[in-house]
């Protein structure tokens, strides 16, 4: 009965040890989720697509470039490229035209076919349903995973991390890190996993519309009396 007491103490002193660490209270969490789902309750992914390959491949174009302009780009790309096997044996000098306006067209162009041809071949046509698995198609890390797994799948395995989620998450002091993955495992710690999908969404759009980069629009923000940014406009 002694050791149990001692296991459980010891289990509970670890926990309060990363929670100290982290020096994020609880109830603050609540709060700045609560402010979230007010200001966007319908918050989803911005990219238009009609199923999960759609997603995948916009996902990877959305890197460096922004969501309308892939739209843009996709618009005319899908029914051009209307599945896996199209994009997969695709003439990659046309593909790489097709797609330029995204920027970084030639590595996103080996990524794409790589990444369609895996899925063709070895996948049976189906995008994977898990993180190990999304992480070994070319040109996938773990911001492109958790946009699939959770919007096309309602998959919760992490939190999408772009460079909004990363500068408004550092704003609201939920993170003191820089690196992505560091922040993912900051956010995963103090957000409930139930959230993790509809959060990165919510403060997407936050950094988008109000918590903007250059100039954040504090006096428009509901989230502004618990922000204790040293940017803040207010």
């Amino acid at each position: 009965m002694a050791k149990t007491k001692k296991k459980t103490a010891k289990r509970k002193s670890a926990k309060r040890g990363r929670g100290a660490k982290r020096g994020i209270a609880p109830d603050r969490v609540r709060a700045i989720l609560q402010k979230l789902d007010e200001a966007y309750p319908a918050a989803t992914c911005a990219l238009t697509h009609d199923n999960p390959f759609q997603l995948l491949i916009s996902t990877i174009l959305s890197a460096q470039c922004t969501d309308v302009r892939v739209n843009q780009v996709t618009a005319t790309l899908f029914p051009k490229y209307p599945n896996a096997e199209a994009f997969a044996y695709a003439n990659p000098k046309e593909l790489e035209q097709d797609i330029r306006p995204t920027g970084f067209f030639r590595n996103k162009t080996k990524s794409i076919m790589g990444a369609s041809k895996k899925i063709v071949e070895e996948l049976h046509g189906q995008v994977p349903r898990t993180m190990e698995e999304l992480l070994t198609l070319p040109g996938v890390a773990r911001k492109t995973a958790n946009v699939v797994l959770g919007t096309a799948f309602g998959i919760a395995a992490g939190v999408v991390v772009d460079t909004h989620v990363q500068r408004v998450s550092r704003r609201l002091d939920l993170t003191k890190n820089t690196d992505p993955k560091k922040i993912e495992q900051d956010l995963m710690q103090v957000i409930p996993q139930e959230k993790w999908i509809l959060f990165s969404h919510q403060l997407i759009w936050h950094g988008r519309r109000v918590c903007q980069a250059r100039k954040p629009r504090c006096l428009e923000c509901n989230l502004e009396k618990i922000c204790y940014s040293k940017d803040k406009t207010a």
